[in-house]
C-alpha cells in the first residue's frame, strides 16, 4: 500500500467532508500485562468523557448520534448499519464497561469515546494495492470479522476498498476480516471521518491525540496527520516513516 485516495464519488455526496489519515510503522500490538491496568483506566476515563455527548435521555437525539444517522441516510446501506462511534456511545450510555482487548484497539476506542468521532485502523500489509474511499459499484467481496460467508457491498454504498474488495463497509461500520488488526499487525493506517465543521474540529484534535498515544504505548513516531478534502484527496505513505 502506497497511498489513500478519496474518490470523486465520495465528494459528490459529502463535498464539505474531511478524512483524516495517519500512518504508523513498527507497532507491537501484542497484549501487554505491563500496560493492562493503564489501558483499563484509559478506557474508563474515556467512557466518562463520553458523557458530554450523551446529554439527551433519548439516545438517538444526541447530536453526535443524530448527525451520523443523517449522514448514513445519504447512501445505500445494509439495514441496521450505524457509525462505529454510535455503537461505542450506545455501550457507554447503557453503563457498560470497556475491558482491554489489545493495545491499539484500546487506544483507538478511547479516542472515539473521548472525542465523539469514528476511528478505524487497518493493517497496511494486508491491503491489496492502495486504499480507497468511495461509492461501491456493488458486489465488492467482503467477509466481515467473525463471519464465514461473503457479504458483498451494495451498489451505492460508501466503502473503503482495495484491489481485492471492500475493506470496511458503510464508512466505518464494519471491517473485513482480511485486513483487520491482529496482535501481529505492525504497519497501520488510521482513518477518521468528519462531515461538518464541528466534527472536523473534534476529529483534528482526536487525531493529534491518537498520534500521542501511539507514541506513548508503542514507542514509535507516527506520520503527520493528513487532512484529505475535495481539493486534496490523496495521502501518500511517507518513505521515511
Amino acid at each position: 500500500m502506497k497511498q489513500v485516495t478519496i474518490d470523486p464519488s465520495f465528494w459528490e455526496l459529502f463535498p464539505d467532508a474531511q478524512i483524516n489519515i495517519l500512518f504508523a510503522n513498527g507497532i507491537d500490538n501484542h497484549d501487554n500485562e505491563d500496560t493492562y491496568s493503564e489501558r483499563k483506566k484509559l478506557l474508563a476515563d474515556a467512557t466518562h468523557e463520553a458523557d458530554k455527548f450523551l446529554t439527551n435521555e433519548t439516545f438517538r437525539l444526541n447530536p453526535v448520534v443524530d448527525q451520523w444517522r443523517k449522514t448514513f441516510q445519504q447512501f445505500k446501506k445494509k439495514k441496521g448499519a450505524r457509525s462505529s462511534v454510535e455503537a461505542l456511545l450506545k455501550r457507554a450510555n447503557q453503563g457498560r464497561q470497556f475491558e482491554p482487548i489489545e493495545p491499539l484497539v484500546d487506544v483507538y476506542n478511547s479516542i472515539s469515546l473521548s472525542y465523539g468521532v469514528p476511528v478505524g485502523i487497518e493493517d497496511r500489509n494486508k491491503i491489496a494495492g492502495d486504499l480507497h474511499l468511495g461509492v461501491a459499484k456493488g458486489g465488492e467481496e467482503f467477509r466481515p470479522v467473525g463471519a464465514e460467508d461473503d457479504e458483498p457491498a451494495l451498489e451505492g454504498e460508501v466503502i473503503y476498498y482495495d484491489d481485492e474488495g471492500a475493506v470496511c463497509r458503510c464508512l466505518n461500520w464494519r471491517e473485513a476480516q482480511r485486513t483487520m488488526l491482529t496482535q501481529d499487525s505492525q504497519d497501520v493506517v488510521a482513518v477518521m471521518e468528519a462531515t461538518n465543521s464541528e466534527q472536523i474540529e473534534r476529529a483534528n484534535e482526536a487525531m493529534e491525540k491518537l498520534s500521542e498515544l501511539i507514541n506513548h504505548y508503542f514507542g514509535v513516531e507516527a506520520s503527520k496527520v493528513y487532512h484529505l478534502t475535495k481539493e486534496h484527496p490523496v495521502a501518500e505513505v511517507p518513505e521515511n516513516l
